[in-house]
């Protein structure tokens, strides 16, 4: 049976590396996220502000990639 889950990782090995970079996030926007055990004392909205963050600033990492003007 295949696993169609929306949390699967197209690249298993940085499963870790985005589990750092998510619990960063959280700690950056304030977000009492615990990396490991019960979260659903957490709102729909500091969840999603931690995912939408990250999402953010993984596109302008990408777009500074693409134009050359990346520091990393």
């Amino acid at each position: 049976m295949a696993n169609n889950s929306s949390n699967r990782m197209e690249v298993p090995e940085a499963k870790e590396a985005m589990n750092r970079f998510k619990m960063e996030v959280a700690d950056e926007l304030g977000v009492p996220l615990k990396s490991d055990g019960y979260n659903g004392n957490l709102t729909s909205a500091q969840n999603g502000s931690v995912g939408g963050e990250m999402v953010r600033q993984m596109i302008k990492r990408q777009e500074e990639e693409m134009s050359g003007k990346s520091d990393r």
